[in-house]
């Protein structure tokens, strides 16, 4: 007997469901479904399987012509569609070489000395000032922060442990 199609799970949950399965994070499962959403409506909602390489060079060259969008942004949407072509739909796409890719702007970073992130952190209190504290001094991830609980703080020890962090891994990290 033939499964039923109308009872499959629909596309974008397949994708949260994909992502959910490899343990990426849940700002990544956001984005990518925002992106898979955004070249689906591109393509007047047509299914990704009636579209190819074609249709996914045009939709990465809108963005950098038209859209005008940073490189990084670009390289997330297609990273977002690739793993929808890849993972989901099992469907590799050759490689990609006709995209227009957004140019990144060649530019120094701009950097804080410790005596302006020291003034910057005296004005800060509360929750807002802790929290910037520990990202700063520790190196963490913001939503490392923001999902620590009492029982990750070890004053004892001088460390903080940073529980299913990026890749699904535990860190801690230590004051001597």
């Amino acid at each position: 007997m033939a499964a039923n199609p109308s009872h499959a799970p629909k596309l974008l949950d397949q994708v949260r469901g994909k992502i959910r399965l490899k343990h990426y994070s849940i700002r990544t499962e956001q984005a990518y479904v925002d992106w898979i959403k955004r070249f689906i409506l591109h393509f007047d909602k047509r299914h990704p399987r009636e579209l190819g390489a074609a249709e996914v060079e045009a939709f990465l060259t809108h963005l950098a012509v038209a859209g005008n969008v940073a490189a990084a942004t670009q390289n997330l949407a297609l990273s977002a569609i690739l793993f929808l072509y890849r993972e989901v739909l099992e469907m590799p796409l050759p490689w990609l070489d006709g995209i227009e890719r957004a140019k990144k702007p060649v530019r120094l970073p701009t950097v804080l000395s410790a005596a302006e992130v020291g003034a910057v952190l005296a004005r800060l209190d509360g929750t807002t000032g802790l929290m910037l504290r520990l990202l700063y001094g520790t190196g963490m991830r913001l939503m490392e922060c923001v999902r620590l609980r009492v029982k990750d703080v070890d004053f004892a020890a001088r460390q903080i442990t940073v529980r299913d962090g990026k890749g699904g891994k535990d860190r801690a990290f230590s004051h001597s």
